[in-house]
């Protein structure tokens, strides 16, 4: 295995690091009305993202880092073509934190209405968008000579992409709903748990609606699947685990429902990245493809960022842990001290 394969590896445990742990931060933000019907119901939600979504996000700065040092030219690529996009996605995130840390600060209804709506659109906005993002770079993106994006912002909206978000979104929401259910009691954790049930029905059949699509339009997407048929465990594995989620919601295991959750959001972003390797960025002319070799540092630099990663990603790793393990438990309608 060379250094471009294994830095495609290390970016992508990093992205699917991030979509599992901000993910339920995202979902509990999006369903924030739906499972906060009262102040002390919304506080309680606040307060199960409170102590941990700062630390989440880091898995997020770690994976824009790693994928700058390694892939220079798929970040410039990618956030040059999706800029105002993610200009989208920034301004949400830093809404979202604001609306975290100050929720409990303001001390008039309005205020604190307006932190609800921040912490809401801070959640939902990313939770749609980054699903849009990927499904355009599966789709394809019409790349210039110097391999920049030449397309307009209301190109990136192809029905192919809003698929993908609409997909990526219920997988947010059902991490987010999981996450909810382990976190809170009483008629919160019913509505909760019922969500979860409800959304792993919808994000299956969403899911296998998303993959015949792709048969159909980013056919290329499956050509990896064709020479190695080994890979199709991965769409087995979110297939299974997103049947098994209704029975254990029913059993009230919870901790294995967000597990089961987890485990099918990790083989969905696997299913995508095995279709694609080894590209990044699919162009509309695939002699313009971005690929692990063409958009790659030199070697030299993929061999000193391994070994910063082999230092770094542990530490996160343990951090996150130890933050976890800390704040375990049910979340309570007062500030826990973060």
């Amino acid at each position: 295995m060379d250094l471009n394969t294994v830095w495609f590896l290390l970016v992508g445990v990093l992205i699917i690091g991030y979509a599992l742990l901000d993910g339920f931060d995202l979902g509990v933000g999006s369903l924030f009305y739906v499972l906060g019907k009262t102040d002390k119901e919304r506080k309680i939600l606040i307060n199960a993202i409170g102590p941990v979504w700062d630390g989440n996000e880091v898995w997020l700065l770690t994976g824009g880092g790693a994928l700058f040092a390694a892939f220079p030219l798929v970040y410039a690529s990618v956030f040059s073509g999706f800029y105002l996009a993610m200009m989208l996605v920034l301004f949400a995130l830093i809404f979202r934190a604001v609306a975290v840390e100050y929720y409990f600060k303001v001390d008039t209804p309005g205020l604190q209405k307006l932190m609800g709506g921040l912490f809401f659109l801070g959640s939902f906005l990313p939770a749609l968008l980054f699903g849009v993002a990927v499904g355009n770079v599966v789709y394809g993106i019409p790349l210039d000579a110097e391999q920049n994006y030449a397309g307009t912002f209301f190109g990136l909206l192809k029905p192919f992409a809003l698929c993908f978000g609409i997909v990526g979104l219920f997988a947010f929401l059902l991490q987010g709903a999981a996450y909810a259910a382990l976190k809170t009691e009483g008629d919160q954790q019913k509505r909760a748990r019922e969500l979860s049930k409800n959304f792993a029905v919808i994000l299956l059949v969403l899911w296998l609606i998303g993959g015949i699509y792709s048969k159909m339009a980013a056919p290329h997407l499956w050509e990896n699947y064709q020479k190695l048929p080994l890979l199709y465990v991965l769409p087995l594995i979110t297939l299974v685990s997103l049947i098994l989620i209704p029975g254990w919601v029913r059993k009230n295991a919870y901790q294995k429902v967000f597990t089961a959750s987890s485990i099918a959001f990790a083989t969905m972003i696997l299913t995508v990245a095995a279709g694609l390797y080894p590209n990044w960025v699919i162009a509309t002319d695939p002699a313009k493809n971005l690929t692990i070799y063409n958009a790659s540092s030199s070697p030299l630099t993929l061999k000193v960022m391994l070994f910063v990663a082999l230092i770094g990603v542990p530490i996160v790793l343990l951090y996150t842990i130890y933050t976890y393990r800390v704040f375990r438990g049910k979340a309570s309608p007062e500030r826990n001290g973060y």
